[in-house]
């Protein structure tokens, strides 16, 4: 072992022990990828924890790139365990973490003197092509000597007829020219995708009929497990669920699981109507036996592709098997046998190219040549491939999501989704990016519209955009404003620089991906298309929604996604305003009255000096809470004013349930904590309540209160009343809003309190003489039965009486 301080055995000249710290200190599990990202950014790699592998002899540059690339796959099944590593396998699709890749790379330069970057790692993650481009950098030759099945070149693939779920192999060539930029790679790669589309059949169009047996991808993700319920929801169609697993009860279970963690049901009824495959749309034929396939394309009516490879930091290489290859196996499947409608969840990413000035839906997309991140090629590319899958007669439907906000009702939301990031980011650091739009929309209403369009055979075979309405710079800001989080406004690349900056400094390790994003250039530019594009049009998918009476489009904002921002905050994305915060609003409120001891006669004066506050309005709509501070004067307890330590007023707490055998309904309940001047501590408790036919101004003003010892029964009780000429100047006029706000916005913040806390007085008023008259009703109900019993006796007493007369 090298001493502290010296070299490694392979680069005696850098030392790398910081680094080799810093990974040594990890918590127990994997490294976090913050700390590694901050350590990769230096010339030197770290090095890792992890069981040592065999270190390749002699130099890298004499091992040539064969030998190379397999010491990379030998490296990186160290994280893949089971998982059959060979130098074509894409570590990503094997299960190769974010946190996984930045390990990997530290690996590579520490145990094979190889430097490949962590953008090269998620460009393309074959061993083989990592080999290749560190020895383009290096100045070596790159050539391989072997050639595996899937480098065969674009022509051979035209002119082969073989149908595609029967070669395993056949997918076009790479530009196997490393120093070549990797722009001018992925348009090859992608052109040769693109031919595959030529050779699927042609097909009629499928029949225009609600469909009754529904192939759904994608179920175990966030968008999907919500579209497969809301699929059931529809109509009565049985849903076929293809999920990656060993066999089939693993893929159910598999199922239950994403399910139940996105607050899904599994239910019998469920069960009853989805069946689970084990598959992958990465393989021919999506892994199905020849018997399966040509079962599915026999008895599946309709499929609903939403499974995809989300990840902003892969290139075009790493996600085409999933993003393109996958859609178009799909696109032969119901083009086999009876035709069948292929509903393809795309996304506007088709559109990412920076300074584009509309988004329509029928809209050209973005040029090909003018994006960066892999992720926007891969889904340009899919809907490429299937526009020309229409050529050939597919009924093929585009449904475009923007960004996928959490649900409004459950708040469940998609951590990965770059949204959760940015309003995690925003609620903790206050501070927000300056953009144009941004085209986000529930995961809810955007499942409820798709689950229409499948069943709804007039809506197939056109594009949708899912965007619902734009969210734009002043509305949020606005919003969080008027929500208590005082927000700055920064340039982009200031914003960026300052959210690097503090996650180096003070990481917050659920925001890992989001810098993970923001450190990548090439992702950037996805991100920068995302803030800086045009409002995506949606006026088919409007006149869509009001057709079929669902839920109009509206503004994914402070109020629609309150559930998913409380639940992002549980779970330490996003920060809630907190008491610790500057006050957003707060005024005075002065009492005086007389107290004594319990049972017996008042004959103490006792004054109440507090400044109410709140630190935003989510904690009064939200909790009903207000924050109280300030001292009590009550000389029975101490000559020396009490302080308020601890303070809370609850609004409405028993939401018009009376107090215990009283008919007085609560309409204030204050709960104090106090302490003299010698330390000792206190505790008051006032109930400011609301009774039938008395006077409605007296009672608002009047607190019932009772104070004793830490720990013991009250000893003191009484009454203090807000005198009538300091209400006004105190709790009105002298309301003080939060200085940051502008005049107009101060002016709303007033207003926005003013208006929900004289709505909670007046229902907590009416609730007296509303039961009052409830019951009076109810008395009277009792005395029209008695009336009507008496007649009825009558009635039968004449009748018998009658008869007797005969």
């Amino acid at each position: 072992m090298p001493e502290a301080g010296s070299g490694t055995s392979r680069n005696p000249s850098v030392n790398r022990r910081p680094e080799e710290e810093v990974i040594e200190r990890r918590r127990p599990g994997r490294a976090q990828a913050s700390d590694l990202l901050a350590r990769l950014r230096k010339p030197a790699a770290p090095a890792t924890t992890a069981p040592a592998a065999p270190a390749a002899t002699g130099p890298a540059g004499a091992r040539g790139v064969d030998q190379v690339a397999a010491d990379i796959a030998a490296q990186a099944a160290r994280f893949l365990p089971g998982a059959a590593t060979g130098v074509e396998t894409d570590l990503f699709d094997a299960g190769l973490s974010s946190v996984d890749a930045v390990e990997l790379v530290a690996l590579m330069a520490r145990e094979l003197d190889v430097r490949v970057s962590l953008d090269d790692l998620f460009a393309d993650a074959r061993p083989r092509r990592l080999a290749q481009r560190w020895a383009a950098a290096a100045g070596l030759p790159v050539t391989a000597t072997e050639v595996t099945a899937a480098e065969v070149t674009p022509t051979e693939v035209a002119a082969t007829g073989t149908a595609l779920a029967l070669r395993p192999g056949l997918l076009p060539a790479d530009d196997h020219r490393a120093s070549a930029p990797q722009a001018h790679e992925d348009i090859a790669t992608i052109l040769a995708d693109l031919a595959l589309a030529d050779r699927l059949p042609f097909s009629r169009q499928a029949e225009p009929a609600e469909p009754r047996r529904i192939l759904l991808t994608g179920a175990t993700g966030f968008l999907g497990s919500h579209l497969l319920l809301d699929l059931l929801r529809a109509g009565d169609a049985h849903v076929v669920c293809l999920v990656r697993a060993a066999d089939d009860a693993a893929a159910e279970q598999r199922l239950a699981e994403a399910l139940a963690g996105y607050d899904q049901p599994w239910s019998f009824e469920v069960r009853r109507r989805v069946t689970v495959l084990a598959a992958d749309i990465r393989q021919p034929r999506l892994g199905l036996s020849e018997e399966r396939w040509a079962e599915l394309a026999r008895e599946v009516d309709s499929i609903v592709n939403v499974a995809a490879a989300v990840d902003f930091l892969r290139g075009y290489p790493s996600l085409r098997q999933t993003n393109v290859l996958g859609p178009l196996l799909l696109a032969e499947l119901a083009m086999t046998g009876r035709p069948k409608p292929l509903h393809h969840i795309s996304s506007v990413a088709v559109f990412n190219e920076v300074g584009i000035e509309k988004m329509g839906e029928d809209d050209p997309v973005a040029h090909i040549d003018r994006l960066f991140a892999g992720y926007d090629k891969s889904k340009w590319a899919a809907e490429a491939v299937l526009r020309r899958a229409r050529e050939h007669g597919l009924t093929v439907t585009f449904l475009r999501p923007g960004a996928i906000g959490g649900h409004t009702r459950t708040g469940v939301y998609n951590p990965a989704d770059l949204s959760t990031g940015l309003i995690g980011a925003i609620s903790r650091f206050r501070t927000v990016p300056a953009f144009k739009f941004l085209n986000l929309a529930p995961v809810d209403w955007i499942s409820k519209v798709t689950a229409a369009i499948v069943f709804d055979p007039k809506a197939w075979g056109q594009n949708y955009n899912l965007t619902g309405r734009a969210e734009t710079l002043p509305e949020l800001v606005k919003d969080m404003k008027l929500a208590g989080m005082n927000v700055r406004i920064a340039g982009w690349k200031d914003w960026r620089d300052d959210l690097l900056r503090r996650q180096e400094t003070d990481p917050v390790p659920e925001l890992d991906f989001l810098v993970r994003i923001l450190s990548s250039p090439t992702a950037v530019k996805l991100f920068e298309a995302l803030m800086f594009g045009p409002e995506a049009g949606s006026e088919r998918t409007e006149a869509f929604v009001a057709r079929h009476r669902l839920p109009q489009a509206e503004r994914y904002g402070s109020e629609a996604q309150l559930k998913a921002f409380e639940r992002m905050a549980e779970n330490g994305v996003a920060r809630l305003p907190s008491r610790e915060d500057p006050p957003y609003l707060s005024f005075r409120e002065r009492m005086k009255g007389q107290v004594g001891p319990v049972g017996e006669d008042r004959d103490s004066d006792c004054r109440l000096a507090f400044t109410l506050s709140i630190a935003s309005m989510y904690q009064v709509a939200r909790h009903r809470r207000i924050d109280v501070r300030g001292q009590v004067v009550c000389e029975r307890i101490h000559p020396e004013p009490l302080t308020v330590v601890e303070g809370e007023i609850q609004v409405r707490p028993d939401e018009g349930v009376p107090r215990l055998h009283s008919n007085d309904h609560p309409l204030l309940r204050y709960r104090l904590v106090l302490e003299d001047r010698d330390g000792n501590r206190w505790w008051l408790e006032g109930f400011k309540t609301a009774r039938a036919r008395r006077d409605f101004w007296k009672q608002t003003r009047t607190l019932d209160i009772a104070i004793g010892r830490e720990g013991e029964p009250a000893v003191l009780a009484g009454v203090v009343r807000v005198p009538g000429s300091s209400f006004l100047p105190d709790q009105i006029d002298g309301i003080q809003v939060d200085p940051r706000l502008s005049s107009q916005e101060q002016r709303l913040a007033k207003l926005a309190w003013l208006s929900w806390f004289f709505l909670q007085m007046g229902a907590g008023l009416a609730e007296p003489s509303l039961r009052a008259a409830a019951e009076l009703l109810d008395l009277r109900r009792d005395a029209i039965d008695r009336d009507k019993d008496k007649l009825a006796r009558k009635i039968r007493k004449l009748m018998i009486q009658r008869e007797q007369n005969r």
